[in-house]
């Protein structure tokens, strides 16, 4: 793909960040602070002017006195931190009501979700923001995938008790009662997440994966466990015995079958569970989405945990681990501009997904049908020696917008 003069033009123009926010997150039951005074502390010793919003991380543990003493001014409501800040950051999206106060021009870092979040995305292009989608920017993992298993595989035992409609089932047993049998899908960093929690409870644990590889190092760090292929597996067949099924599985946003039908759902006992940490529509055909003060539903008999935003009844371990993650991003887009904190970094260029009004994600591209152009050559960076990057998913787009086509 040809980059103009223009484009370089584009890119050449450093984006720089003097002041740097951070949003009290407003989603139901989310309670995480994307930075705490630790973070805040380091930001301002390297010079940069920070605004937190007063109690962003009071349920994670942290007050506004211990921001302030880290050198952070306290702002008393987000209005005032998106209105003040070039660089504003939270955990979760953007909600409706905040969309009119961005601004453009404004770098923006959070979990955007893009691909599924149509409407979000329109409002970051049509304000012309610098928008990074936190979820694509782990070189090792995100922390939230770590707890969202951990806290996800608590969930689903507690879902399972009788005053919630479950079975009553305790996870290792009671005397001659039998563990909790559980059925993990998906060994990836959510997946072994839970399996980690379930194993060192004692549950009857049985774990399928796409991967050989995955399944061996799964088996040889916990003794006792089944595993199995995904292509050998049948579910069918393995969830009319189970208690317990947790989905930690990423289900592609444009599939067109169910992992799991509703007639499997209905193949289960009564009171059994399915705790659906990975929330991909499409994936359960009984799925929809819950809250924290609303979490459970019953379909065909079966409980159904399907909260969108686990890890943030864990608030203050998650914010702990997520903060420090994230920390070197922040600090490179802050100290060297959008364009050379992405020429040093690729998981921070793949997760930029909106650029002065051009969508910059392909995956979004390839899901909703819209033109996109890569990071690089709006940036004007594509003859540089870039850091590399896998992409963020599998899904492919070639509709480039035709100046730089």
């Amino acid at each position: 793909m040809a980059t103009t003069a223009n484009d370089e033009g584009r890119g050449s123009t450093m984006r720089e960040a003097k002041t740097f926010g951070v949003l009290k997150d407003i989603k139901n039951g989310e309670y995480r602070v994307v930075a705490t005074p630790a973070e805040v502390r380091t930001l301002v010793e390297d010079g940069v002017e920070v605004h937190v919003a007063s109690g962003a991380g009071y349920k994670a543990g942290f007050d506004d006195a211990d921001y302030a003493a880290a050198g952070a001014i306290i702002e008393d409501a987000n209005e005032q931190v998106w209105q003040t800040c070039d660089f504003v950051t939270k955990v979760k999206e953007i909600e409706p009501s905040e969309y009119d106060l961005i601004r453009e021009g404004q770098v923006v870092f959070c979990c955007i979700h893009p691909a599924a979040h149509r409407e979000e995305v329109d409002v970051l292009l049509d304000k012309k923001t610098v928008a990074f989608s936190a979820e694509d920017s782990h070189r090792f993992g995100s922390p939230n995938c770590e707890a969202a298993g951990k806290a996800g595989a608590f969930m689903g035992l507690w879902a399972l008790m009788s005053n919630n409609g479950g079975l009553g089932k305790f996870a290792n047993g009671i005397g001659p009662s039998e563990p909790v049998k559980a059925i993990v899908c998906g060994a990836g960093i959510v997946g072994r997440g839970a399996i980690d929690t379930l194993y060192r409870l004692g549950v009857d644990l049985t774990v399928i994966a796409v991967h050989d590889s995955t399944l061996e190092a799964m088996a040889e760090k916990y003794p006792g466990i089944k595993t199995m292929r995904s292509e050998d597996a049948s579910l069918a067949e393995l969830m009319p015995d189970a208690d317990l099924l947790l989905n930690c599985v990423r289900w592609p946003k444009d599939a067109t079958e169910y992992m799991i039908t509703r007639e499997m759902v209905a193949s289960m006992r009564r009171g059994s569970v399915i705790c659906d940490i990975s929330n991909d529509f499409g994936c359960i055909e009984t799925f929809r989405e819950t809250t924290h003060d609303d979490p459970i539903y019953v379909e065909e008999g079966v409980v159904h945990y399907c909260v969108s935003n686990i890890p943030g009844a864990i608030a203050g371990s998650t914010s702990v681990a997520y903060a420090q993650a994230l920390l070197a991003h922040f600090r490179s887009i802050l100290a060297d501009g959008v364009a050379e904190a992405c020429v040093k970094n690729g998981f921070l260029r793949r997760s930029l997904t909106c650029y002065d009004g051009y969508l910059t994600h392909e995956e979004t591209s390839g899901i909703q049908g819209r033109p996109w152009v890569r990071p690089e050559v709006i940036l004007g960076i594509a003859d540089r020696d870039l850091d590399p990057a896998p992409p963020a998913t599998k899904t492919t787009s070639d509709n480039y917008y035709p100046e730089f086509a």
